[in-house]
């Protein structure tokens, strides 16, 4: 039994950790199943991928608004309709026609929008009859991802699915809300510590570079007064942020490397009261998960800023005004136990729209699915053996008949 997860990039994201997160919760259940990851621009062209994934990064950097608005015409759009790749699809869907005969997977699990149309396009045209299942990265979906012919979409939230439903006209039965998956480790509660007169804040978003985190860093290092807050930022592999804030030897900021282990990520947590990062959906995930007190820096253009969108509409996250102090607006939602109870239940809120909770009920639905594709595969190989005896059969009975008529 096998299970093909297709990003589309080979940097790390949230499509990766996503597709990550459900093959650890597979494979620690069973070795009956393999399960293999492949992103489709590296298995095209080892030299496309980085030649893109430069790209992507520099014109997000360097030309954010010009990003935003090609995202926001292309990818979503006010209409919701699928934009057009004809030119691109060509090659691709014979690109990752080739991967599926190569791989001859039981069932395709995409964590990227534009596998998924490939996927949806194969579907519809009867070339692939094996389950494909869409999971959503993002708090909400945009037009790129595939939708008819996909059998299931595990969506972020309760909103996503009515809109799929009453706009897209898709089947309610074929939608489950899931949330955004996120790793088995981060799931178990989060062990409480006695109070502290000093409050611990992670601060991430530093990895790639990318956002507002030195100017956010920048300001606390200039505050004079003392508000009881320590600071842990997540450096990620920025060794120059690293370097720089160590350097600095500021007492109240601890900069970490970047850390591999996800038990160390998950002490983490457990040690802090609040985090402080961008609107990505794996991130924000965790720290709901873990019932974070969630601050939101910067939001790059695009997918960010839609998550912060909807965080924001939901209560689930404090954006820092970047005219003021920060941590005056810390201390406003962290040394009030009000306000902390009025966002847990908003927080209680999100999870209960939730149809498919647990990791276990998860994993059943997964082998479900790829019990389905092993039949549906070995029908497919059946027919086709049969096909070729007939074929063999008619071959012989031709050449005996030419036979025959020698005579």
């Amino acid at each position: 039994m096998k299970i093909l997860f297709l990003p589309l990039f080979k940097m790390p994201n949230g499509h990766h950790k996503v597709a990550d997160a459900l093959i650890d919760i597979i494979q620690k259940r069973t070795n009956k199943v393999t399960c293999e990851k492949i992103d489709l621009l590296s298995y095209c062209s080892e030299k496309m991928e980085k030649a893109v994934s430069k790209a992507y990064l520099k014109w997000i950097d360097q030309t954010p608004q010009s990003y935003d608005w090609v995202y926001n015409h292309f990818a979503y759009t006010k209409s919701h309709r699928h934009c057009s790749f004809k030119g691109l699809e060509f090659y691709f869907l014979n690109r990752l026609t080739k991967l599926l005969e190569e791989v001859r997977p039981d069932t395709v699990v995409c964590t990227q929008g534009f596998p998924s149309l490939l996927m949806s396009r194969l579907k519809l045209n009867g070339v692939v009859r094996i389950p494909v299942i869409n999971v959503y990265t993002d708090f909400f979906i945009n037009d790129i991802w595939g939708r008819e012919g996909i059998d299931y979409h595990l969506v972020p939230n309760l909103d996503v699915k009515q809109r799929m439903v009453e706009e897209y006209g898709l089947k309610e039965r074929n939608i489950i809300v899931t949330g955004i998956p996120i790793h088995e480790t981060f799931l178990a509660p989060r062990r409480r510590t006695e109070p502290n007169d000093v409050k611990t804040v992670l601060v991430a978003g530093g990895s790639s570079g990318l956002g507002d985190i030195h100017g956010l860093l920048e300001q606390l290092q200039r505050s004079d007064r003392d508000h009881g807050f320590h600071y842990i930022v997540l450096c990620g592999k920025n060794e120059r942020l690293f370097n720089d804030l160590k350097a600095k030897g500021h007492p109240r900021i601890e900069p970490l490397p970047y850390i591999s282990s996800r038990e160390k990520m998950n002490e983490l947590y457990d040690r802090a009261d609040a985090i402080i990062t961008k609107p990505g959906g794996v991130t924000v995930s965790e720290a709901l998960r873990k019932r974070l007190l969630i601050f939101i820096h910067s939001a790059l253009p695009g997918q960010e800023y839609i998550n912060l969108q909807y965080l924001k509409e939901k209560h689930l996250v404090y954006e820092i005004r970047r005219d003021a102090d920060i941590e005056p607006q810390l201390a406003r939602v962290l040394n009030d136990d009000l306000e902390r109870r009025k966002w847990e239940r908003e927080v209680d809120r999100y999870f209960s729209e939730m149809q498919m909770y647990s990791t276990r009920s998860l994993y059943n639905f997964l082998m479900a699915n790829v019990a389905e594709g092993v039949y549906i595969n070995s029908m497919t190989d059946a027919i086709t053996k049969k096909r070729g005896f007939v074929s063999k059969i008619k071959k012989y009975a031709k050449k005996m008949s030419m036979t025959s008529n020698l005579y």
